[in-house]
């Protein structure tokens, strides 16, 4: 059975971030996975780095938040994560950001001191879905900001922490987008979610 982590950071209940959350988490339980499925703002998750968690040797040390504890021990043992939010200033939601540099701590997700000097990625979680809602058009993003969320995930931070297979789809534009046009990008995404468990390509038929 795979275990799959699913993080959702959106702060708006009803959402078509929230949709698409739903639909993954129930696509991923109806082929038997065991999923840890996360709402990020509406667990109240903590997104500030304290001074206690910097420059430490091992800063997955015996956090004293049990909330922080929680997330470091469950991702260490995932087979996959999926991450759900939107394109805010070309940056994940604060919240998700927070996430990623208080969970993905050395000696959670990477250690130092290899002998090329390169990090070397702890996680047992070999894939990753990457679930984006923007409202630039896809010829601007590219061309004028270079997709920095592409950047962001497949190559500074996912990688580092031993994630090799790495998906990414964005849904746009999505305001005022139809109702049809929204219930085929949640078909969509269920695909690639049943995909990511196959361990297939999202574009198999």
């Amino acid at each position: 059975m795979s275990r799959i982590g699913v993080y959702l950071a959106h702060p708006r209940p009803g959402s078509f971030n929230h949709a698409l959350y739903e639909a993954v988490v129930d696509e991923l339980r109806g082929r038997g996975c065991e999923v840890r499925a996360h709402d990020l703002y509406a667990e109240g998750f903590a997104p500030l780095l304290t001074a206690g968690e910097t420059g430490t040797v091992d800063a997955a040390d015996a956090p004293a938040d049990p909330q922080l504890a929680l997330h470091r021990a469950e991702v260490a043992t995932l087979d996959a994560l999926v991450l759900i939010h939107p394109n805010w200033w070309g940056m994940p939601p604060a919240v998700l950001t927070g996430w990623v540099q208080r969970v993905l701590v050395p000696g959670v997700a990477y250690k130092l001191g290899t002998a090329d000097g390169e990090p070397a990625g702890l996680l047992r979680a070999g894939r990753a879905l990457v679930l984006n809602t923007s409202d630039t058009p896809q010829e601007r993003e590219d061309g004028e900001f270079g997709d920095p969320l592409e950047r962001i995930w497949a190559a500074c931070v996912l990688p580092y922490v031993g994630v090799t297979d790495v998906r990414r789809t964005v849904f746009r534009t999505v305001t005022d987008s139809p109702a049809d046009t929204r219930a085929d990008w949640l078909r969509r995404a269920r695909a690639q979610a049943a995909a990511l468990v196959r361990r297939e390509s999202p574009d198999t038929p």
